[in-house]
């Protein structure tokens, strides 16, 4: 073996973490920048790595950069590598040692710019060495293809290859404005509903409407057909506020319109199946220490906000 590939050796930890980084951030610029390093500098890690393994682990062209295939198999095994290698330094150093590094995590548009800060807020705050990249889309990601560490998803969560571990369950009421009442009185049952213009939140209810008793536990299901259709929760709360129709929506976003009489609850006796909010994850032998405190803060953080927010 070259003196430079001994050298190499010697610090195989660092090229894998630099590798992964590439990935990660998507290019070698911005890899470099969350290093605080060089292109250069980064560029020479990768090259190195490549003649020790003896693979082409990138694919590069002048707009784009992709794995190969031996670099997808390389970079999921060396997050498990360094995974195992941060346990290791987590262990020797004790259960007391700060977590440092980089979490990019999806959360949903609604609930990541309102509701989820907090939470987050409180994970930086006891651990000031970490850093988080705050993704806003409804969208279940790519874990390996984006670099994501875990997303936040509201909603049953369907795919058998990730670990959903469930956080809170959401309440959803049945809302209008006051001035698409006009003067007809407040309606109690389900049947009244049905005579409403409607607006749909196609992410979770398109065309029927079922609701259950709060306190019998009896269900009710109707058909509607929406003025507005949209996958947007404050599209579908500003829509109701200016009188286009009723809607479902989850309890937390609607508290102040409801205070404010903007909106009312109609049928109050009568909910929407609650939605799960879920913390979703690839699985893995090894667990980040960065990423098993912040499951661990979320755990205990997101039902207190959720709790937090009744209606009046």
């Amino acid at each position: 073996m070259s003196a430079d590939l001994s050298a190499v050796g010697s610090d195989r930890i660092a090229l894998l973490e630099t590798f992964v980084r590439i990935v990660e951030s998507g290019s070698l610029s911005a890899a470099a920048a969350q290093m605080g390093s060089t292109q250069p500098t980064v560029s020479r890690r990768l090259q190195q790595l490549e003649r020790l393994l003896g693979i082409r682990l990138l694919q590069r062209s002048t707009h784009r950069m992709n794995l190969t295939e031996d670099g997808t198999r390389c970079y999921e095994r060396a997050k498990d590598l360094l995974a195992g290698w941060q346990m290791l330094e987590s262990d020797v150093r004790g259960a007391d040692d700060q977590p440092s590094g980089h979490l990019r995590i999806v959360a949903p548009h609604a609930f990541g710019q309102q509701q989820l800060i907090g939470p987050v807020a409180d994970y930086l705050r006891r651990y000031p060495r970490m850093t988080v990249e705050w993704f806003l889309h409804d969208r279940m990601p790519d874990f390996i293809g984006e670099g994501i560490d875990c997303a936040i998803r509201v909603g049953e969560v369907a795919d058998p290859s990730v670990v959903a571990l469930r956080l809170a369950e959401v309440p959803r009421i049945v809302v209008a404005s006051p001035d698409l009442l006009g003067d007809r009185p407040l309606p109690r049952h389900p049947d009244e509903l049905a005579e409403l213009p409607w607006l749909a939140l196609r992410t979770f209810y398109r065309d029927e409407v079922e609701l259950t008793h709060a306190g019998t536990g009896e269900t009710a299901r109707f058909p509607i057909r929406p003025r507005l259709s949209t996958d947007g929760l404050q599209a579908i709360r500003n829509a109701a506020i200016l009188g286009l129709g009723a809607a479902i929506g989850s309890q937390w976003a609607l508290v102040d319109d409801l205070a404010a009489r903007r909106l009312v609850q109609l049928a109050p006796d009568w909910r929407a199946a609650t939605l799960p909010v879920s913390l979703v994850y690839p699985p893995s032998r090894h667990q980040p220490a960065r990423l098993r405190r912040f499951i661990e803060v979320m755990r205990v953080a997101v039902p207190i906000a959720f709790r937090t927010v009744q209606a009046p």
